[in-house]
């Protein structure tokens, strides 16, 4: 009887031995469960900081970017117009010294096509206007006149200054006298 007794002593011990083991494993585990969601939430905050941060560089790399397009945008038109000024330049000079003054109105004739073929090649175009049905979205009426026919009531009848298009779009309205 003794060695039952002291084998179920022993047994106790070994349950109560396993039972404490499972116990520490379980806080073990629980404590590995909070170390790591700790460590989860540490690196989420860490991926975000740095998606952040990125996305902030490239919102502020774009803002530069665009900065620089706008200011290098009329460099291509200037390059363009420099000849021009140089053709000018040549024109005041000739201005002084020539004689023959149908020379000198052919030359800035030459100066004038060259120039308006530039601003053409950039895309500006000129808007037609007199004769044409007066358009509130081509045309600002100056002023109206009584028609000098009945086929000109609500037409262009003057154009006091040229409307122009940039690339398809309204740069500036014609200034125009409509008949009435």
């Amino acid at each position: 009887m003794a060695k039952k007794k002291k084998a179920q002593k022993e047994e106790q011990a070994q349950v109560n031995e396993q039972e404490h083991v499972q116990d520490q494993e379980q806080e073990n585990s629980a404590d590995t469960k909070q170390v790591s969601w700790e460590e989860k939430a540490a690196e989420l905050n860490d991926k975000y900081l740095r998606l952040y941060s990125e996305f902030d560089n490239y919102r502020k790399r774009t803002i530069k970017e665009k900065a620089d397009i706008i200011k290098s945008a009329s460099k291509d038109i200037i390059q363009d117009l420099l000849p021009v000024v140089d053709d000018f330049d040549r024109t005041m000079q000739a201005l002084n010294d020539s004689k023959d003054m149908d020379a000198f109105a052919e030359g800035v004739k030459l100066v004038q096509h060259k120039f308006k073929s530039i601003l053409e090649k950039q895309g500006l175009q000129h808007v037609e206007a007199k004769g044409e049905t007066f358009d509130p979205e081509l045309h600002e009426a100056v002023t109206k006149i009584p028609a000098p026919s009945d086929d000109l009531k609500g037409k262009v009848v003057d154009v006091i200054e040229k409307g122009y298009h940039l690339n398809e779009k309204v740069l500036r309205y014609a200034k125009v006298v409509v008949g009435e």
